[in-house]
């Protein structure tokens, strides 16, 4: 039986925080950029696992 091996999304998810957070401070807004970060890499995560589970 072959083993399968999962996606992560979670490093994505984390990159896009920080980068939201940087994007933030740059424009003076910093929550605003860690939402918009945090909502981006959520729906990279989501985007990631269903690409994942659709490979079974």
């Amino acid at each position: 039986m072959a083993t399968r091996k999962p996606m992560a999304g979670g490093f994505l998810w984390m990159i896009a925080i920080l980068a939201g957070a940087i994007w933030g401070v740059m424009a003076g807004n910093p929550m605003k950029g860690i939402l918009i970060g945090t909502f981006a890499g959520a729906a990279m995560a989501a985007a990631i696992w269903l690409l994942d589970r659709s490979r079974r």
